[in-house]
Parts: C-alpha cells; sequence; structure tokens
C-alpha cells in the first residue's frame, strides 16, 4: 500500500483492510472485485496491486498453508512480488532480506560515500554495508536518515544526522542528488480513469457504456467518448479487472469477480 502513497492516507486504509479481511483466509476467500473496490475508494494507486494481492493470498494459502514465505527468493513467487517487495517484506517481517533500495538510500548513499548514478552501483553498495543479520534494523535506519536528515533539502544538523563526520557532502557542501524520474501527472491521467472505472463499478452491479461514459468524466463525447471508454475498459478487462458483456445491445461492463 505505501509503494507511491503517502503513508497519511495508507494508515486509515490499513486499518480498514484488516477489519474487512483480519486474516490471510478471508482475503483470499474473497472476491477479485470487492478487494479491488476497496483499493480503488481509498485512493491506493495502481489497481493491478490489489489484483495481485487477491491472488497472492490465495497462494499463501494454497501452497505454503497459510504462513507466508520468509525468504526474498519464495516471496518472488508470489504474484506481483519483484525484487524490491519481496526484499522489503523479508527484512521488516522477518529480518531475512538483503539490502533495500530507494529514492532516500540512493540519495544517502550518493552524497554520504559519493556512489556513481548507477542503480547496479547503489544496489552494490547497500548491499556491502548491510551487517549479517541485522537487515531490518539497518534497512530501516537507512530509510529513515534518506526520509528525515537526507531529503533533498538537506536537514544535516537539524536531524542530528549520525553520519555527518564521514560524509562527502557535509564535508564539500555540494549536497546534489541522484537524478530521480519525473512522475506524470496523474491529473487527467489515463490511470486516475481508469480508477474511476474502478470506483463506480464497485457501486453498480453493471452499466451499459452509455451510462458508464457520464460518469466517468464530465466531457464524456466525442474523441474522449464511446470509443475511448470501449479502450479504456478493454485494458481493465486485459488486466482481469473488468468483464464486458457484448451480448446485449450495447455492451455492458462490470469488475470481475
Amino acid at each position: 500500500m505505501s509503494q507511491q502513497t503517502q503513508l497519511d492516507r495508507v494508515v486509515s486504509a490499513w486499518r480498514d483492510f484488516l477489519e474487512t479481511w483480519p486474516h490471510i483466509e478471508d482475503l483470499a476467500a474473497a472476491e477479485q472485485a470487492a478487494v479491488v473496490a476497496f483499493w480503488s475508494d481509498h485512493s491506493l494507486g495502481y489497481n493491478n496491486r490489489a489484483k495481485y494481492l487477491h491472488e497472492a493470498a490465495g497462494q499463501v494459502v494454497e501452497d505454503y498453508d497459510g504462513q507466508f514465505p520468509e525468504s526474498p527468493a519464495e516471496l518472488q513467487e508470489l504474484m506481483g512480488v519483484g525484487p524490491y517487495t519481496a526484499n522489503a517484506v523479508a527484512s521488516f517481517a522477518f529480518n531475512e532480506g538483503d539490502a533495500v533500495v530507494d529514492t532516500n538510500v540512493e540519495r544517502v548513499l550518493y552524497r554520504a560515500f559519493g556512489v556513481d548514478d548507477d542503480e547496479a552501483a547503489f544496489e552494490r553498495v547497500a548491499g556491502e554495508l548491510l551487517p549479517d543479520g541485522r537487515s531490518r534494523v539497518w534497512n530501516n535506519a537507512l530509510m529513515e536518515l534518506g526520509g528525515v536528515a537526507c531529503q533533498s533539502n538537506p536537514r544535516c544538523d537539524e536531524a542530528g544526522c549520525p553520519w555527518r563526520q564521514w560524509c562527502q557532502a557535509y564535508e564539500t557542501g555540494d549536497f546534489t542528488a541522484p537524478d530521480v524520474p519525473t512522475q506524470p501527472s496523474f491529473e487527467g491521467s489515463r490511470r486516475q480513469f481508469r480508477g474511476r472505472v474502478i470506483r463506480i463499478l464497485g457501486e453498480f452491479d453493471e452499466l451499459p457504456l452509455s451510462k458508464l461514459g457520464p460518469r466517468v468524466r464530465v466531457d464524456y463525447g466525442g474523441e474522449t467518448g464511446s470509443e475511448w471508454l470501449r479502450g479504456l475498459v478493454d485494458d481493465l478487462a486485459d488486466d482481469g479487472l473488468t468483464t464486458v458483456d457484448d451480448s446485449a445491445d450495447e455492451p455492458r461492463v462490470s469488475l470481475r469477480e
């Protein structure tokens, strides 16, 4: 939930999530449409993550007898779990992970040790620094250091950064940071309208395109009319999130169960 989503939004969503599905078996038994609708209602980002989370819950119940795998390698066998998420979960939940490298960690390594602005270099140095058997506390500490002290506008003295005595940036005064890819604007994006479709379909069992369109956007019509909407719901159907019924006079759309 916390990937690319503000933590203050995640906290309330997480509590609601646990109230709805308190155990992994509850989540696995839920309808996928309900999980996707929850995700969209709480503005948690890409709805595919809800689909993957639901499918991963089924894997844990069926393949691991309801017990979460603990190693990064095993965690990556779960639907939608890549190296970063696998390491983060293994570290924070089980103290079994490798180095977790995010934007905050890259900024710390770049400034403190002059690591090249290169993904492989960051991974290598982070792995070399990781103390054996301390992945939970180390990864937490490094991410916190980047989030609290070594921000884009550094707060070395104000935050009492413990690395000041050997930090290259602190010594030289050069606090440039690694390049961070610019995130595309969410407002008016295809991602935003996909989310609206999911939220609307969560309120209705099924809607024809003509009724769905005006609910998705106020300027529905023309270039952003039925052809545009059909492409949008077809994309969602390809992702396993919606179902399009073409048997009636007009295509009807619903969340996939």
